[in-house]
């Protein structure tokens, strides 16, 4: 059985399909040249449970709004979902996914991909997009597990520095960076100790140790800007949607060896639960979703409005007539 389930699960994470099928016509059916984002020959029945869905966010503002828009926009849809935000980090909210806990994530695409394989080379946004669906497997062969349409929308993890740092030490790069890397501290999540675009990855790629690394786990949110504008780092991770970065003047170190490779929001889901027409919302609203409105939503949410994350998703689906 074993070895029927993994190709029925990646025949179906690489055609956005769901069980249902036999796993004979999952063998036949699956072939070398597959379109990965072809979904003729579904049907309702085969799309999964009927159920409600239940959406997670990892413990951030963006990931937790980018939730409450896939819950709005299925909702209006008719398909019922509710959200569950604040799980933790991808460590821990990946495994809510593998327990059933929760129904689909949004996610970024070159982070899940290290997420699951470690020592995948991939670092083009169409590389990534095209090794998940096998690496999923791969790292999760007991649950069926996939991707959906990629958006546009990108939010990448990056060194950021004040423009007195930049100034003090001449850096416009990591590369830069590097030559002083055992004078500076860095601040960011305390995953970054270990994950492959963290402080691994800046060894292996620059050659750069730091001289101490702050844990700082608010998704490089205020927390993370204060010890960056008080000089308690001196280089810290905050995602690239961040308005704080063009607000206070940061600079976004280079990154010309690409440690910090794509990402680009993509619905983690499970396909057993996820049906068909879940999956076309889902879609359309990765079709509309781009990196500026990350930018203008966080700043709506994490800026001086405060505004609930699930408003700020309402107005968005709104103005992109995505619900209603």
């Amino acid at each position: 059985m074993k070895n029927l389930s993994a190709p029925r699960a990646r025949r179906r994470a690489l055609m956005g399909l769901a069980g249902g099928l036999t796993a004979a016509l999952a063998l036949t059916a699956c072939g070398a040249n597959s379109d990965p984002t072809d979904t003729s020959g579904s049907n309702d029945d085969a799309a999964g449970s009927s159920g409600s869905l239940t959406i997670g966010s990892a413990d951030f503002p963006e990931s937790q709004i980018i939730a409450e828009i896939y819950a709005g926009a299925l909702n209006a849809a008719g398909v019922e979902a509710t959200t569950r935000p604040n799980i933790g980090s991808r460590e821990i909210y990946y495994g809510a996914m593998e327990d059933g806990s929760i129904d689909l994530i949004p996610d970024y695409s070159g982070n899940l991909l290290l997420f699951v394989d470690s020592s995948a080379p991939e670092a083009s946004a169409e590389d990534i997009i095209g090794a998940l669906p096998e690496a999923l497997t791969e790292r999760s062969p007991d649950v069926n597990l996939g991707i959906l349409e990629p958006a546009s929308a990108e939010s990448k993890d990056a060194l950021v520095v004040t423009a007195a740092t930049a100034e003090r030490y001449d850096l416009t790069s990591i590369a830069d960076l590097a030559e002083v890397c055992d004078e500076i501290t860095i601040g960011a999540p305390s995953t970054f100790q270990e994950r492959a675009y963290g402080l691994p990855g800046l060894e292996d790629k620059y050659g750069c140790v730091p001289g101490g690394f702050e844990a700082l786990n608010d998704g490089g949110g205020d927390i993370t800007l204060q010890a960056l504008l008080n000089d308690d780092v001196q280089a810290a991770d905050i995602y690239t949607t961040t308005p704080s970065i063009d607000d206070n003047d940061l600079l976004v170190l280079e990154d010309p060896e690409n440690n910090f490779i794509a990402q680009q929001v993509v619905p983690l889901i499970n396909l057993d639960t996820v049906g068909e027409d879940a999956r076309e919302v889902l879609d359309r609203v990765s079709a509309e979703l781009t990196t500026d409105d990350l930018l203008a939503l966080n700043r709506e949410v994490s800026g001086e409005e405060k505004r609930n994350p699930s408003d700020a998703a309402a107005d968005w689906l709104a103005d992109k007539g995505l619900v209603g």
